[in-house]
């Protein structure tokens, strides 16, 4: 087979891209010079640093908190203060009943998920706002399944407030709650008053979804992750410092483990309060839409109104 001569195609290649590449320097130079002027201006920086810098960045960028979120810290600043005063005030207290009941069921699903995790049997659930609830299990490691109840509420709370953040997200996170407010219902004290609070609780989740493309719904779910987040908080105080009861999951513990029940409720706070503050960091790094975004985001999401 005779040899294939191409030196003369490449020098023709060759001769088209540089005058291709001419051109495209002669266009593009002058921005390419002050970029490079630029560059150079600034001081070396070795490999690790530049890493370094790089994370700073992305971690000051992430939790930079925008209008968007001031205002959603503001809500969450004012629903701390309106469900304390609410909690106890007679008569008015019943405002919160349908998020009470639900927020006692975060508590006794705790309870109950980790029984089942540890090899024990879940008996029963039992629901009652005036007096609480209890869960009847059988086996189970006791040193898991009883702080369950107060911090299995608090992450629940805390991924609730990590939703409320966002439109979407909370319209992902209402479907769950209907499903809990459902089995709270089915599993609670069935008078009156609470089927008709617990279904007007999810008339009120509903009827949001029509209000401005569901942005209402953010804050009902903000509020029921800020009320289960600080639940334990408030319980404890109920049962340890109040005693309005005698007995609580902190003195079950204590009796078996060794400590104090006003001990391990203080962990127990604490650790609740730091879900919380998870909830929130997370809230803010990972929606940092405003609401004119959220709102275009959830009409392509379930749209409505």
């Amino acid at each position: 087979m005779a040899p294939v001569v191409v030196y003369p195609a490449l020098h023709a290649v060759a001769s088209h891209s540089r005058a291709v590449l001419r051109r495209t320097l002669a266009t593009a130079g002058p921005l390419l010079v002050r970029k490079a002027a630029e560059h150079l201006s600034q001081p070396q920086q070795s490999s690790s640093e530049r890493d370094l810098a790089g994370r700073d960045v992305l971690a000051a960028r992430s939790l930079t908190v925008n209008s968007t979120q001031k205002v959603t810290l503001g809500v969450m600043a004012g629903y701390v203060v309106i469900i304390a005063l609410l909690w106890n005030i007679p008569y008015i207290k019943y405002i919160l009943w349908p998020f009470k009941m639900l927020v006692i069921a975060f508590h006794e699903f705790g309870h109950a998920i980790m029984a089942v995790c540890t090899g024990g049997k879940v008996i029963s659930i039992t629901l009652d706002p005036n007096e609480g609830g209890v869960t009847q299990m059988k086996g189970g490691k006791a040193a898991i399944t009883l702080p369950a109840g107060y911090l299995g509420s608090s992450l629940i709370g805390a991924l609730l407030i990590l939703c409320g953040f966002d439109i979407v997200a909370s319209k992902i996170a209402s479907f769950v709650l209907g499903a809990c407010f459902l089995l709270t219902l089915w599993w609670g004290k069935r008078d009156w008053l609470t089927i008709g609070t617990v279904l007007a609780a999810i008339g009120l989740i509903v009827a949001c979804w029509f209000i401005k493309h569901a942005e209402a719904l953010r804050f009902v779910v903000l509020f029921i992750g800020v009320m289960s987040s600080l639940y334990s908080v408030w319980d404890i105080c109920d049962d340890l410092i109040l005693r309005k009861v005698n007995e609580s999951d902190a003195s079950v513990f204590a009796q078996r483990y060794g400590g104090s029940s006003q001990c391990w409720g203080v962990v127990w706070s604490i650790v609740s309060l730091l879900f919380m503050v998870f909830g929130i960091l997370a809230g803010i790094a990972a929606f940092p839409e405003s609401f004119a975004e959220q709102e275009d985001d959830s009409k392509k999401f379930i749209p409505t109104m």
